[in-house]
């Protein structure tokens, strides 16, 4: 479902802007989804480059003369953020081909940064880009395409990266994900610039996934890496700009009650948090201290990835512990609290209660394990995730 709804954002952004960015993870599919795409959803011929090939990389030696070859065409440029200052020729190319009357579907550039990251594209391409982003394999996504089949814990466990998920086993699952991380700290955190040892980034990736579902702290992380509180920020940053790791914000409305500041930590991908921890078999997860936050974070992951630009998200907690998983505010001013248990028979502790008292709540759930839907108490639902999803969508 993810995928067509994708589908129809990327025929739309095509149809309208001059340029579109889909960004995200390293071996999430972007460039399978734009090759597949690109040519159904535009009537122009379409080129592709990939600049992590040294042959591609150096066609851009002479920038601007190589792009100008490809009036009336869309061009693909796959990895763009390892030509950071590509940007620039972009907008006077595409200035100079709106005064032609050329106006959509010229470049569809792919990145495995941030926007955020991607900070040349906001600067110079303002009014003449539309970014959208293309995330892991999703519960929504999968059980739209196989409503009996799907398995939600084969998911959980495995992550979405689609050559985890779709692996003929377990062991090829783990080693895929295994490689994938080596291969991150090794060559594509270095390949963005980024001067960090990759055993240091690996430790400090691990660390993340001990604190999984907890919030940040910079002192402690940079004291177990012996970095200063400034750098370990920083590694943080990173491994978010990348898409590897999501930062929650604390809840930012109005209320006398001190609250917590720091941001919770979840690893985006739940098959690489249990690649991490060391979890190589389904039943080891089910056993180990860490099932809790795992489940936690593959639940909000999947929620966020759903959510469109018109909703804000962020946790809420006080010092007197009353705290809410996840703070949804919608365009309709409502504000929906949502706690996430993996048990079939949740229970809801007096904290929660008194933080939708805080924020004003217009709508109360636990997403929890189970599939049935039923009242609880004080106004508050009982959900399974994917009919939660669903209600999203």
């Amino acid at each position: 479902m993810i995928l067509r709804l994708l589908q129809d954002d990327l025929s739309q952004a095509l149809g309208s802007m001059p340029v579109v960015a889909l960004l995200g993870s390293r071996q999430v599919g972007k460039t399978t989804l734009a090759l597949a795409l690109a040519e159904s959803l535009t009537d122009k011929p379409t080129s592709y480059l990939d600049l992590e090939l040294d042959t591609d990389l150096a066609k851009l030696d002479d920038p601007e003369g190589y792009l100008r070859r490809f009036e009336n065409q869309l061009l693909i440029i796959d990895e763009v953020q390892l030509k950071p200052d590509l940007f620039r020729i972009l907008r006077g190319l595409v200035d100079i081909r709106k005064r032609a009357g050329e106006r959509n579907a010229q470049f569809l550039l792919l990145g495995s940064a941030s926007r955020d990251l991607l900070q040349h594209s906001s600067e110079t391409l303002a009014g003449r880009i539309r970014f959208l982003e293309l995330n892991p394999l999703s519960i929504i996504e999968l059980q739209a395409m196989d409503p009996l089949g799907f398995n939600p814990q084969k998911l959980w466990f495995r992550g979405g990266f689609p050559d985890s998920y779709l692996a003929q086993d377990e062991d090829a699952s783990w080693d895929w994900r295994g490689a994938f991380i080596s291969s991150y700290v090794e060559r594509d955190i270095p390949q963005m610039g980024l001067q960090i040892p990759a055993t240091r980034m690996r430790r400090f990736w691990t660390m993340l996934a001990h604190i999984h579902g907890q919030q940040a702290n910079f002192s402690n992380l940079g004291k177990s890496l012996e970095v200063s509180r400034t750098t370990a920020r920083n590694y943080l940053d990173i491994l978010t700009d990348l898409y590897m790791v999501r930062q929650i914000q604390p809840w930012a409305g109005n209320t006398k009650k001190r609250l917590v500041k720091s941001p919770k930590i979840y690893l985006r991908d739940s098959g690489l948090l249990h690649r991490l921890l060391n979890i190589s078999a389904y039943e080891t997860l089910l056993g180990h201290p860490c099932i809790g936050a795992s489940w936690e974070g593959f639940v909000i992951e999947n929620i966020i990835t759903l959510l469109s630009d018109k909703w804000r998200y962020s946790y809420y907690r006080t010092t007197a512990q009353a705290e809410i998983d996840l703070v949804l505010e919608g365009p309709k001013r409502e504000i929906w609290a949502v706690e996430v248990k993996r048990s079939a028979a949740p229970k809801l502790g007096k904290g929660f209660h008194l933080a939708c008292t805080d924020i004003n709540a217009t709508k109360k759930f636990v997403v929890y394990g189970g599939s049935e839907r039923f009242p609880m108490s004080q106004s508050t639902e009982a959900i399974g995730i994917i009919e939660f999803l669903k209600l999203l969508a």
